[in-house]
């Protein structure tokens, strides 16, 4: 059983950057890839970017590569995203999820957090 608690989302304008956690618990932190996936109103939830259970191999959506970075700090059970020039096409509940391989799939998630939202302003 894992937990996963997302914070730090809000509201931002065009251009700016915002930073996303997730608190983790219940399991060894370490043991999981760990990938972040975003759902926009009316929209499927899709997937974002994912970071290996180690830290050095990570994968994102074309979407968002070269403005987003993923990271985690395992001391800490600590997932992150940083987001930098923020589109309205940003905008959506973000959640962090926990897998027991390296996935792009959500169906390959076996926990998720209860999401945070992101809203960018034109």
């Amino acid at each position: 059983q894992v937990q996963l608690v997302e914070s730090g989302g809000g509201l931002v304008q065009a251009g700016g950057s915002l930073r996303l956690s997730c608190a983790a618990s219940g399991r060894t932190f370490s043991s999981y890839a760990m990938g972040w996936f975003r759902q926009a109103p009316g929209k499927e939830r899709e997937f974002v970017s994912v970071i290996s259970r180690g830290g050095p191999t990570t994968r994102y959506a074309d979407s968002v590569k070269g403005r987003f970075t993923i990271s985690r700090d395992n001391a800490k059970n600590t997932l992150y995203l940083q987001m930098n020039s923020l589109k309205s096409e940003d905008t959506a509940v973000y959640y962090c999820a926990a897998s027991a391989v390296f996935a792009s799939v959500a169906a390959q998630y076996d926990y998720w957090g209860q999401g945070t939202q992101v809203t960018v302003s034109s």
